[in-house]
Protein backbone atom coordinates (compact mmCIF):
# COMPACT_ATOMS: atom_id res chain seq x y z
CA UNK A 1 0.00 0.00 0.00
CA UNK A 2 1.58 3.47 -0.88
CA UNK A 3 1.47 5.98 1.98
CA UNK A 4 -1.09 8.43 1.69
CA UNK A 5 0.08 12.18 -0.32
CA UNK A 6 0.11 15.39 2.07
CA UNK A 7 -3.25 16.38 0.37
CA UNK A 8 -5.13 13.26 1.00
CA UNK A 9 -3.71 13.68 4.71
CA UNK A 10 -4.61 16.89 4.64
CA UNK A 11 -8.50 15.90 3.42
CA UNK A 12 -8.87 13.56 6.26
CA UNK A 13 -7.69 15.29 9.00
CA UNK A 14 -4.43 14.00 9.70
CA UNK A 15 -1.01 15.41 10.46
CA UNK A 16 0.08 16.53 6.78
CA UNK A 17 3.01 19.42 6.27
CA UNK A 18 1.54 22.32 4.34
CA UNK A 19 4.95 22.98 2.39
CA UNK A 20 4.16 20.11 -0.22
CA UNK A 21 4.62 21.03 -4.10
CA UNK A 22 1.09 19.86 -4.71
CA UNK A 23 -0.65 21.78 -1.85
CA UNK A 24 1.77 24.56 -2.73
CA UNK A 25 0.40 25.02 -6.60
CA UNK A 26 -3.28 25.32 -5.12
CA UNK A 27 -2.85 27.46 -2.83
CA UNK A 28 -0.75 29.58 -5.47
CA UNK A 29 -3.69 28.94 -7.55
CA UNK A 30 -6.31 29.70 -4.78
CA UNK A 31 -3.72 33.65 -4.20
CA UNK A 32 -4.48 34.43 -7.50
CA UNK A 33 -8.34 33.65 -7.95
CA UNK A 34 -8.47 36.01 -4.72
CA UNK A 35 -6.25 38.90 -5.69
CA UNK A 36 -8.23 38.71 -9.40
CA UNK A 37 -11.60 38.99 -7.19
CA UNK A 38 -10.03 41.66 -5.07
CA UNK A 39 -9.21 43.88 -7.87
CA UNK A 40 -12.50 43.23 -9.91
CA UNK A 41 -14.95 46.52 -9.66
CA UNK A 42 -18.14 46.15 -8.25
CA UNK A 43 -19.81 47.27 -11.62
CA UNK A 44 -18.48 44.22 -13.22
CA UNK A 45 -20.57 41.71 -11.13
CA UNK A 46 -20.65 38.76 -13.56
CA UNK A 47 -17.06 38.52 -13.69
CA UNK A 48 -16.63 38.53 -10.04
CA UNK A 49 -19.51 35.69 -9.72
CA UNK A 50 -17.69 33.90 -12.49
CA UNK A 51 -14.07 34.15 -10.45
CA UNK A 52 -16.35 32.92 -7.93
CA UNK A 53 -17.54 30.13 -9.34
CA UNK A 54 -14.07 28.97 -10.64
CA UNK A 55 -12.13 29.48 -6.73
CA UNK A 56 -14.81 27.89 -4.47
CA UNK A 57 -16.25 24.14 -3.95
CA UNK A 58 -20.03 25.34 -4.24
CA UNK A 59 -21.82 28.85 -4.30
CA UNK A 60 -25.40 29.30 -4.55
CA UNK A 61 -27.35 32.14 -6.08
CA UNK A 62 -27.40 35.53 -4.86
CA UNK A 63 -24.60 35.19 -3.17
CA UNK A 64 -22.12 38.89 -2.11
CA UNK A 65 -19.03 38.47 -0.87
CA UNK A 66 -17.22 42.16 -0.97
CA UNK A 67 -13.38 42.24 -1.05
CA UNK A 68 -10.80 41.98 0.52
CA UNK A 69 -11.78 38.16 0.55
CA UNK A 70 -8.99 35.48 1.55
CA UNK A 71 -9.32 31.99 1.57
CA UNK A 72 -6.10 29.01 1.96
CA UNK A 73 -7.75 26.34 -0.89
CA UNK A 74 -11.31 27.95 -2.34
CA UNK A 75 -12.47 24.75 -3.19
CA UNK A 76 -13.22 23.49 0.16
CA UNK A 77 -15.60 26.38 0.86
CA UNK A 78 -19.61 25.83 0.01
CA UNK A 79 -21.12 28.69 0.40
CA UNK A 80 -25.84 28.91 0.42
CA UNK A 81 -27.58 30.89 -1.58
CA UNK A 82 -28.27 34.77 -0.55
CA UNK A 83 -25.97 34.83 1.95
CA UNK A 84 -23.72 38.22 2.45
CA UNK A 85 -20.50 38.88 3.92
CA UNK A 86 -19.13 42.35 4.22
CA UNK A 87 -15.62 43.10 4.19
CA UNK A 88 -12.49 41.36 5.44
CA UNK A 89 -13.51 37.72 4.96
CA UNK A 90 -10.64 35.22 5.54
CA UNK A 91 -11.88 31.39 5.08
CA UNK A 92 -8.50 29.08 6.01
CA UNK A 93 -10.28 26.15 4.45
CA UNK A 94 -7.66 22.96 5.12
CA UNK A 95 -10.83 21.54 5.92
CA UNK A 96 -14.20 22.04 4.93
CA UNK A 97 -15.67 24.99 5.43
CA UNK A 98 -19.74 24.86 4.99
CA UNK A 99 -21.59 27.90 5.16
CA UNK A 100 -25.41 27.61 4.73
CA UNK A 101 -28.12 30.03 3.07
CA UNK A 102 -29.22 33.68 4.08
CA UNK A 103 -26.47 34.02 6.54
CA UNK A 104 -24.84 37.19 7.24
CA UNK A 105 -21.72 37.74 7.76
CA UNK A 106 -20.10 41.24 9.66
CA UNK A 107 -16.58 42.87 8.19
CA UNK A 108 -13.19 41.13 9.57
CA UNK A 109 -15.06 37.67 10.34
CA UNK A 110 -12.27 34.56 10.52
CA UNK A 111 -13.30 31.35 10.01
CA UNK A 112 -10.00 29.41 11.01
CA UNK A 113 -9.91 25.51 10.39
CA UNK A 114 -6.29 25.09 10.58
CA UNK A 115 -4.61 23.61 14.11
CA UNK A 116 -1.25 22.76 15.38
CA UNK A 117 -0.22 20.17 17.61
CA UNK A 118 0.47 21.13 21.71
CA UNK A 119 3.42 19.07 21.12
CA UNK A 120 6.67 21.44 20.87
CA UNK A 121 8.62 18.74 18.59
CA UNK A 122 6.01 18.32 15.63
CA UNK A 123 5.02 22.04 15.53
CA UNK A 124 8.66 22.64 14.73
CA UNK A 125 8.48 19.86 12.41
CA UNK A 126 5.74 22.06 10.57
CA UNK A 127 3.00 19.03 11.27
CA UNK A 128 -0.45 20.52 10.81
CA UNK A 129 -3.86 19.15 10.71
CA UNK A 130 -7.57 20.88 10.53
CA UNK A 131 -11.25 20.67 11.54
CA UNK A 132 -14.05 21.40 9.30
CA UNK A 133 -16.31 24.25 10.22
CA UNK A 134 -20.20 24.24 9.70
CA UNK A 135 -22.54 27.28 9.80
CA UNK A 136 -26.40 27.10 9.20
CA UNK A 137 -28.50 28.68 7.53
CA UNK A 138 -29.59 32.22 8.66
CA UNK A 139 -26.82 32.93 10.85
CA UNK A 140 -25.94 35.86 11.96
CA UNK A 141 -21.75 36.68 12.71
CA UNK A 142 -21.04 39.87 13.59
CA UNK A 143 -17.80 42.06 12.98
CA UNK A 144 -14.51 40.43 14.09
CA UNK A 145 -16.18 37.16 15.06
CA UNK A 146 -13.69 33.98 14.99
CA UNK A 147 -14.40 30.67 14.50
CA UNK A 148 -12.24 27.72 15.36
CA UNK A 149 -11.51 24.62 14.16
CA UNK A 150 -14.26 21.82 14.03
CA UNK A 151 -16.80 24.22 15.38
CA UNK A 152 -20.62 24.30 14.19
CA UNK A 153 -23.53 26.63 14.37
CA UNK A 154 -26.81 25.79 14.40
CA UNK A 155 -29.47 27.79 12.29
CA UNK A 156 -30.61 30.99 13.36
CA UNK A 157 -27.91 31.81 15.86
CA UNK A 158 -26.16 35.21 16.19
CA UNK A 159 -22.84 35.51 17.45
CA UNK A 160 -21.71 39.18 18.81
CA UNK A 161 -19.70 41.05 17.70
CA UNK A 162 -15.94 39.90 18.60
CA UNK A 163 -16.47 37.14 19.75
CA UNK A 164 -14.60 33.78 19.82
CA UNK A 165 -16.28 30.51 19.34
CA UNK A 166 -14.61 27.91 20.83
CA UNK A 167 -17.41 25.32 20.58
CA UNK A 168 -20.82 24.04 19.01
CA UNK A 169 -23.28 26.39 19.71
CA UNK A 170 -27.36 25.18 19.27
CA UNK A 171 -29.66 26.88 17.03
CA UNK A 172 -31.57 29.75 17.82
CA UNK A 173 -29.84 31.35 20.22
CA UNK A 174 -27.44 34.75 20.68
CA UNK A 175 -23.91 33.71 22.14
CA UNK A 176 -20.84 36.66 22.69
CA UNK A 177 -17.38 36.89 24.06
CA UNK A 178 -14.32 35.21 24.18
CA UNK A 179 -14.90 31.98 24.65
CA UNK A 180 -18.28 32.69 23.17
CA UNK A 181 -21.43 31.63 25.49
CA UNK A 182 -24.75 31.49 24.90
CA UNK A 183 -26.71 34.73 26.84
CA UNK A 184 -30.39 34.21 25.38
CA UNK A 185 -32.54 31.88 23.24
CA UNK A 186 -34.46 33.25 20.32
CA UNK A 187 -38.16 32.97 20.29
Amino acid sequence: MTEPTMRERMQNGDLYIADDPELGEALLHAQDLTDAYNSTSARRPDERRRILEELLGRIGDGVDIRPPFRVDYGRYISIGARTFANYGLIALDVAPITIGEDCQIGTNVQLLTPTHPIEPGPRRDKWEAAKPITIGDNVWLGSGVIVLPGVTIGDDTVVGAGSVVTRDLPEGVVAVGNPARVVRTIE
